[in-house]
């Protein structure tokens, strides 16, 4: 089976939770691993930040689906 890796950068990230969790609640049984970075500090965190998602198979729609909103990077193996 194919994997896909997408690296996702969100530049409002505080704005952008509802709609990001929408798309991936909505392909949730495609995604296999979730990471969020962002630069934290002991007082405050950063608005800008990337998630990477480990898919199982090509992932296309979902890629479609993520790039109508945000700059996407994919790797596919």
């Amino acid at each position: 089976m194919a994997k896909t890796v997408i690296g996702i950068s969100i530049e409002n990230r505080i704005e952008s939770a509802i709609e990001f969790q929408k798309i991936i609640t909505k392909f949730g049984c495609e995604i296999r691993t979730r990471i969020g970075l962002h630069s934290s500090e002991k007082d405050s965190c950063s608005n800008n930040g990337a998630i990477l998602l480990e898919v199982a198979g090509d992932g296309n729609e979902l890629i479609d689906e993520l790039k109508k909103h945000w700059e996407v990077q994919i790797m596919k193996f």
